[in-house]
């Protein structure tokens, strides 16, 4: 089940309040592109059964590239976790960088050449109010071995990000910017 998949991932996550204000903007969008997933798949489970054929039912009716379409929360839901798995291995193989390192890095790899000017700017002025590594570490951390777990996930989770990315470009719908 669609829904169910999105919001068990999503619930993994630590609260985007301990990174502080900075991800009050990210944590809202992505909530906004799940809720809109998750409306769509239960309007009619039997039909959109899964992501691809809510996709297709909008490119069907020519509403798939407007900014509050399922197809655009999907592709920049990809997006969003693409940066994630990217943070993730920054973090893994670059012990000696700071966070802004970090993230400056996995944004230029990942989201900056979707986003305009603004969007950009905004991400520059947001990365002035992360937290640190040590403290960005301590909240993810949670129990066991952080490290263990940032690797497993990169691994389990980057081809299912491959797979969206190879089926959105298939249907024309992942170059779409900002």
């Amino acid at each position: 089940m669609v829904s169910t998949k999105i919001k068990k991932t999503c619930d993994l996550s630590p609260p985007t309040d301990s990174f502080g204000s900075s991800m009050s903007i990210v944590k809202s969008d992505i909530n906004g592109n799940i809720t809109r997933l998750e409306n769509k798949y239960s309007s009619n489970t039997a039909e959109f059964y899964v992501m691809q054929s809510i996709v297709r039912s909008e490119i069907n009716g020519k509403s798939a590239k407007s900014s509050s379409s399922c197809t655009n929360g999907l592709l920049w839901l990809t997006r969003a976790m693409d940066f994630l798995v990217e943070l993730f291995i920054n973090l893994l193989h670059h012990p000696e960088w700071t966070m802004t390192q970090v993230c400056s890095d996995s944004y230029n790899k990942t989201l900056k050449k979707w986003h305009n000017w603004l969007a950009s700017s905004t991400f520059s002025v947001a990365l002035k109010l992360a937290p640190d590594r040590k403290k960005f570490m301590d909240v993810i951390g949670g129990k066991g071995d952080i490290n263990s777990d940032m690797e497993k996930f990169c691994t389990n989770f980057k081809p299912l990000l491959e797979e969206n990315h190879k089926f959105l470009a298939s249907v024309g719908m992942d170059s779409l910017k900002a």
